[in-house]
Formats: structure tokens, C-alpha cells, sequence
């Protein structure tokens, strides 16, 4: 098969997933993530840097937003949100911070293909991705001809930047104005 052959074959497994998408759970999750005084992001690996890319944009909105494990990260407090990207919902260290942020009064969002996985368990809002990951224990339906979790990151990607449209819409802010936020010193 050539490139473009792989190319179709992955938009149409990303089509697939996205079709059977809650989307209501998308839409809680833009309404939490306004409700929230503080939005603390957290993922690892390729799941760690699609939250990064989506702390950007929440940015550049002009909420204030926070990746955990970043040197200038504050503590997180009552009224914040915790929001995981994680395949699996296994993973142990962001499994510790659902943990700690629940013992601390803290709302947690989760982005997975499992929500009854470890994390999901301490979730209070799940998005959950129909994809697979390959470290999960958890049985999917859904297949794909790419390597690893990548279906998923690729999902949770266009999830996260449909979300921003949805709160771009909802405080009425356009790409020009959050375009003024973009980094300058360049």
C-alpha cells in the first residue's frame, strides 16, 4: 500500500471514531472546563503532548491553565479541574494525581477509551474515546492499522481542539483575538 492509500485508511478509522463519539460528554466537558477557576492538564507521553497542545489553546482563550510537572505548575486547589488524557487509564502516575486531587476536594475530568478503568473510577466526567490502546487489559471492538495508541492520540486531538471551538462559541471569542495571546518572543 502507498502513502496515500495509509492516509485514507487512517481518516476513515479517525471518521469512524469520532462517529461514535458521545459528543454530549464533549460539550459537559467545555462546560466544566468554563466552570473551573483553574485547568490542570496531565498526560504522558503522546497522550502528554496532545494535553499540551490543548493547554495551548486553552491559553490562548485566556483561561488560566496549568500542565502538571511543568516547573512554574501551582498547587492545585478546590474549584480547579484535573484533566487526564490517558489510553489505557492505567497509567500509574496520573493514576496518583486522580487520587490526590479527589482527596483534595478537586473535580477530575478523564479523556480514555476505558472508563471503568483505575482512573475512570476517580473521574467525575469521562470522554470516553472508542479506540484502542495497547496497554490496556480492557478488550476493545474497534481496530486499526497503526502502531500502538495512535487512533486514540490522534482522536483525543481533534476532541480537544472541537472542544476549544465549543468554548471559543461560548465566550464569544474569535481566532483573531486569541491569536493577541500567541507567543511573541519568538
Amino acid at each position: 500500500m502507498n502513502v496515500r492509500r495509509y492516509a485514507e485508511a487512517i481518516a476513515r478509522e479517525i471518521a469512524g471514531a469520532l462517529s461514535a463519539l458521545d459528543h454530549g460528554s464533549c460539550d459537559r466537558l467545555a462546560e466544566s472546563i468554563l466552570r473551573s477557576k483553574r485547568i490542570f492538564l496531565a498526560g504522558m507521553g503522546r497522550s502528554g503532548l496532545i494535553m499540551k497542545a490543548f493547554a495551548m489553546r486553552l491559553m490562548h482563550i485566556g483561561l488560566a491553565v496549568h500542565v502538571v510537572g511543568d516547573t512554574t505548575t501551582p498547587a492545585i486547589e478546590e474549584g480547579d479541574l484535573l484533566l487526564i488524557g490517558s489510553g489505557s487509564g492505567e497509567t500509574e502516575s496520573l493514576l496518583a494525581m486522580a487520587r490526590k486531587a479527589k482527596t483534595l476536594g478537586i473535580d477530575v475530568a478523564l479523556v480514555t477509551v476505558h472508563p471503568g478503568s483505575s482512573i475512570g473510577k476517580h473521574a467525575d466526567l469521562i470522554v470516553r474515546v472508542p479506540a484502542t490502546t495497547p496497554k490496556s487489559a480492557y478488550p476493545s471492538a474497534v481496530t486499526s492499522i497503526q502502531p500502538k495508541g495512535s487512533l486514540f492520540e490522534q482522536t483525543m486531538f481533534l476532541i480537544c481542539e472541537s472542544v476549544v471551538l465549543r468554548l471559543m462559541d461560548m465566550r464569544g471569542i474569535d481566532a483573531e483575538r486569541m491569536f493577541l495571546r500567541h507567543a511573541n518572543l519568538e
